[in-house]
């Protein structure tokens, strides 16, 4: 895995600053009253039939609180490297939530062709997961040790 100081601070590093994007990203939703999820899904370009689901009355709030409180935990998960794993699975599941919306195909936005941020989070957080990388001076590897203890 990571060998070399140099290596296991360029992934902390990456790690810890993609979980404070993440940790800002959802917090400052938490904490806006106002802030619902429905202007996104209504603009979808992608399987509207799908996001106009999520726009019901009774999924709406749901929608609301895995958006606000996932960015949320997902950032607090990086940043802490604790259940880095999971967290980074579920927050790829949701970067394809985000991408597939905005994606008129070739052209997710007007500045970008295919690939824009939501892909590259993907990528990073599959990586994340791939490797483990809350054992690389996170909690994950206290974690570890301690289960090891046990069993």
């Amino acid at each position: 895995m990571m060998n070399s100081r140099v290596e296991k601070l360029a992934l902390v590093l990456l790690r810890v600053s993609l979980g404070w994007m993440m940790f800002y990203a959802g917090i400052t939703k938490v904490l806006d009253p106002a802030w619902s999820a429905a202007g996104y899904l209504q603009n979808a370009k992608t399987f509207p039939e799908l996001f106009n689901f999520f726009l019901q009355p009774s999924v709406l709030p749901v929608v609301n609180l895995i958006n606000e409180w996932g960015l949320t935990l997902l950032g607090v998960s990086l940043i802490l490297g604790a259940f880095v794993r999971l967290s980074s699975i579920l927050g790829a599941l949701l970067m394809i939530l985000y991408y597939l919306p905005i994606l008129a195909f070739p052209y997710p936005n007007p500045h970008a062709y295919i690939v824009d941020e939501h892909v590259i989070y993907f990528f990073v957080l599959v990586f994340f997961a791939a490797i483990r990388a809350g054992r690389v001076w996170g909690l994950d590897q206290w974690l570890g040790r301690q289960r090891s203890l046990l069993g």
